[in-house]
């Protein structure tokens, strides 16, 4: 990706996850859910936004299915007045597992150390 691209892809990223807390879907607010990074296209064109949840892989992919839906206008209008862009990218959310993992992850390895000093 270019430089563009690349703030661009960051800018999404920090607005997103504004605009996803302010969100009033009981859906969405339930899972608790961060913007784990973006990536968009050389023409920015295209983003994908991959969203993990604290509660989850499949509250993640509920709360994807809800930002596809209903949610996704909203949230691309927002970003047009926000973003100093000529065209706002089309937006597809993706679930991702990755918090979930580095939680689990995390729980290993207090568990190796505790048996270690044993």
């Amino acid at each position: 990706m270019g430089y563009k691209a690349d703030r661009t892809a960051e800018d999404i990223k920090r607005e997103l996850s504004v605009l996803i807390g302010e969100l009033k879907d009981p859906r969405v607010g339930e899972a608790m859910l961060t913007v784990v990074r973006t990536e968009v296209a050389h023409d920015l064109s295209f983003c994908k936004v991959y969203i993990s949840s604290l509660k989850g892989i499949e509250a993640a992919k509920a709360a994807c299915k809800v930002l596809e839906g209903s949610a996704k206008g909203h949230i691309r209008g927002q970003l047009s007045k926000v973003l100093d862009i000529r065209k706002t990218p089309e937006i597809r959310f993706i679930p991702d597992d990755s918090v979930e993992r580095s939680i689990e992850m995390f729980r290993k390895l207090e568990q190796a150390d505790k048996k270690a000093d044993e």
